[in-house]
């Protein structure tokens, strides 16, 4: 099983925002790291169930049962220089937190390390995303998330693929697994910018389809975004805004294998431990487990 991180760490000017515990396998110092993990405990614009704050420790935990070594990808997780920066100090404003992730990000991809964010509710990846504006995006998410503003502010977790959209420009996001949008975001007018692949779309003519064809539009870097609601709840009951008829967990696997190669970031975000019977915490584990063994594996 895997033991507890290292908490050695050469990066003073982060260091003072961040609070440990760490992600077992996470052996290496910030400096030896390829891999670079840390948690955002924030959810306060959540709008059903809150407690993705409470996300990343349950996924750490999680993680440390799950076996270091993975035979599909023949990786051995402890010998890959991974380091997890502990949790970010969050404070109660969602603009202001997102600008700290951004500042994070901006430090991390300069410093060329792949960065794995826990979140956390989905309004975090717009702070990841501003400093890659020439990056593709692959989102994974039961909602469409296209609201101009909700609930009085253009920084809700509702309105995230709208704010990447900002960013990344047409035709650059890729968004899989919905199956819930509201009939003003129906008539924006600029919905068709974005390509959203419905869960149905992927129940109809499979996932390999939807990965080839993401894989024709994209040319250069891939941010992947996996909102856990993305998932049918019978795989992750423990979400903040579930939503029934959902993708599987070898979807989502698939997508990540198939473009495991292009991605320079990656988050998992939108999980509730509290309404968890276990499941969901450990397969958000796992997908950490797949981004990197995808990246360092040999995937057949």
């Amino acid at each position: 099983m895997g033991s507890n991180g290292k908490k050695e760490d050469n990066v003073p000017e982060l260091t003072h925002l961040f609070y440990l515990p760490t992600l077992p396998d996470a052996h290496s110092t910030y400096s030896e790291s390829r891999y670079v993990i840390f948690g955002v405990p924030f959810d306060n614009t959540s709008s059903y169930r809150k407690g993705s704050r409470m996300a990343p420790d349950s996924i750490r935990y999680a993680y440390n049962n799950l076996e270091s070594f993975d035979p599909w990808y023949n990786v051995n997780f402890p010998d890959i220089p991974i380091c997890d920066l502990g949790n970010l100090e969050v404070g109660e404003d969602a603009e202001e937190v997102i600008h700290t992730v951004e500042q994070v990000g901006s430090r991390l991809y300069m410093d060329g390390k792949i960065p794995i964010m826990l979140g956390g509710e989905h309004s975090l990846t717009s702070g990841m995303v501003r400093n890659i504006p020439n990056a593709n995006m692959v989102i994974i998410d039961a909602h469409s998330d296209f609201r101009d503003t909700y609930m009085g502010s253009k920084f809700n977790h509702a309105c995230i693929t709208r704010r990447c959209l900002e960013i990344l420009g047409k035709g650059r996001i890729f968004s899989v697994g919905t199956r819930s949008t509201s009939k003003e975001e129906r008539e924006s007018g600029i919905m068709d910018e974005v390509s959203f692949y419905s869960a149905r779309y992927v129940k109809k003519h499979g996932i390999e389809v939807v990965l080839d064809q993401i894989k024709e539009s994209i040319s250069g870097p891939v941010y992947f975004s996996i909102d856990m609601d993305g998932f049918d709840p019978s795989f992750a009951p423990g979400v903040g805004t579930p939503e029934p008829y959902g993708l599987s967990d070898t979807d989502v696997r698939t997508l990540i294998n198939g473009l495991g190669k292009k991605i320079i970031s990656f988050d998992i975000v939108e999980m509730t431990p509290v309404y968890d019977n276990g499941n969901t915490s450990m397969l958000a584990a796992k997908l950490i487990q797949d981004f990197i063994g995808s990246r360092e594996g040999i995937v057949e």
